[in-house]
């Protein structure tokens, strides 16, 4: 089974994110990110298998270490070759730190084949639209969408979760940061 560690956003800011996919799919665009319920969040690692008992404990122990961080959404963004479109994080080093720790804290957990969610090759970014398996000008179409509607936007990041990679995505375990 796989699984993911994701940071999530304060409700304000996730309803705001959340409302950008909304309105991909009310418009016909794409409901792909949709169909898969899963939060507004950036995927700080991905695992191949856990044991989710023991990664638990390690969550609870790492959230009463970190305090919650600003959140500054300031971009735009997209993987052409996977055609996803999503907002991304005004990066600094405290949460390149975060996320580092927070490999640290899980190195034993197999992270083959998930190299783009590891420190120094991680792209952080809170995918809005998944429109690989949509006609060939959804990408096109969400991407403008979102170009003219994004406003750069300002949270906090409150907490973090083990998920199982699944469709839909299963939350197991959220806690929230200090």
């Amino acid at each position: 089974m796989q699984y993911a560690i994701e940071l999530y956003y304060d409700k304000e800011t996730e309803k705001k994110l959340f409302n950008l996919a909304k309105r991909i799919a009310d418009e016909k665009i794409s409901t792909k990110f949709l169909e898969w319920k899963t939060r507004p969040h950036l995927t700080l690692a991905c695992f191949n298998d856990v044991d989710e008992s023991r990664c638990i404990q390690r969550l609870k122990v790492f959230a009463r270490n970190h305090k919650t961080m600003p959140a500054y959404i300031g971009s735009v963004g997209m993987f052409n070759d996977t055609k996803t479109i999503f907002v991304s994080p005004v990066m600094n080093n405290s949460m390149y730190q975060f996320q580092r720790e927070l490999h640290e804290c899980l190195g034993d957990f197999d992270i083959n084949g998930w190299e783009w969610y590891c420190p120094n090759r991680w792209v952080p970014h809170c995918t809005i639209a998944l429109t690989r398996e949509d006609d060939n000008e959804a990408f096109f179409k969400a991407s403008d969408l979102l170009l003219r509607e994004f406003k750069k936007m300002s949270g906090e990041f409150i907490a973090i979760g083990l998920v199982k990679i699944t469709f839909p995505v299963e939350e197991i375990f959220t806690i929230g940061l200090n």
